[in-house]
């Protein structure tokens, strides 16, 4: 895959989305259906796990401003948007890997993750706020994440925060040191890494099935996707297999 603003890899089963538009890799147009279309072929890729990262000084600025003018902003919005479809439609978990700013649109990108590491010095804010609009993603995501009360702060406020406070408001898994920041990267997805593919999938979309539904519903749903698609798999069958013969399994992710 070639495009212009963003990089794309699949190495071991390890699927790379890095936003290659340095210094600040302000979010473009072009450069957020790059991004929708990187995640669109991720979900049809055979791996265990996506991996958004950056090059460059910052994580990502967030949208460019100049596509917020009367004129571009719904077809902004439509692209913008289509990221988001495509990221929750990729039945692989995903892993945001944050090592600057990541603020605006771009923390957005990172919010929406199922999981995310940042560096000591990675910065977190959505300032839409103070030039008088708001972050439609983050409004969605930010109370299903922290509390009420924080998301509130942190929408109206629009103050940027470090990753210490991401890591108390429960936004970030890991705190990483600058320094060993990409081989804290490395050991941090490797637990599962080893993994079936499969299960790891299965497990995501059991988590989806579950949220924000009441117990009995919710439940329910679970239990359809263990019993009807989990259970007959062969890497469930050989997971149970090689746990009772005391050896470690040969997924097949099938």
């Amino acid at each position: 895959m070639s495009y212009n603003f963003i990089k794309v890899n699949n190495v071991d089963g390890l699927i790379s989305i890095t936003l290659n538009k340095p210094p600040l890799n302000v979010l473009s147009i072009p450069m957020m259906e790059e991004i929708a279309d990187a995640f669109a072929w991720a979900q049809g890729q055979p791996a265990k796990l996506v991996l958004l990262n950056a090059e460059g000084k910052a994580f990502s600025a967030g949208v460019d401003v100049a596509d917020h003018t009367p004129e571009k902003v719904s077809k902004m919005i439509k692209v913008f948007d289509s990221i988001f479809h495509n990221m929750y439609n990729n039945d692989k978990p995903i892993v945001a890997a944050v090592n600057g700013a990541a603020l605006g649109g771009g923390y957005e990108l990172v919010l929406f993750c199922d999981m995310v590491v940042a560096s000591e010095k990675a910065k977190f804010g959505q300032p839409e706020i103070a030039v008088g609009v708001f972050p439609p993603i983050a409004s969605y995501m930010l109370p299903k994440l922290t509390s009420m009360p924080h998301a509130m702060e942190l929408l109206l406020g629009g103050e940027a925060f470090n990753a210490a406070k991401a890591d108390k408001l429960g936004l970030v898994n890991a705190v990483l040191p600058v320094d060993s920041f990409d081989e804290g990267v490395k050991q941090f997805l490797q637990k599962f890494m080893t993994m079936s593919p499969l299960v790891l999938a299965y497990t995501k979309k059991a988590m989806k099935a579950g949220l924000n539904k009441g117990f009995v519903e919710g439940l329910k749903a679970i239990d359809d996707i263990y019993l009807n698609e989990l259970m007959p798999s062969a890497d469930a069958l050989e997971g149970l297999k090689a746990f009772m013969e005391k050896r470690q399994p040969v997924w097949q992710g099938k």
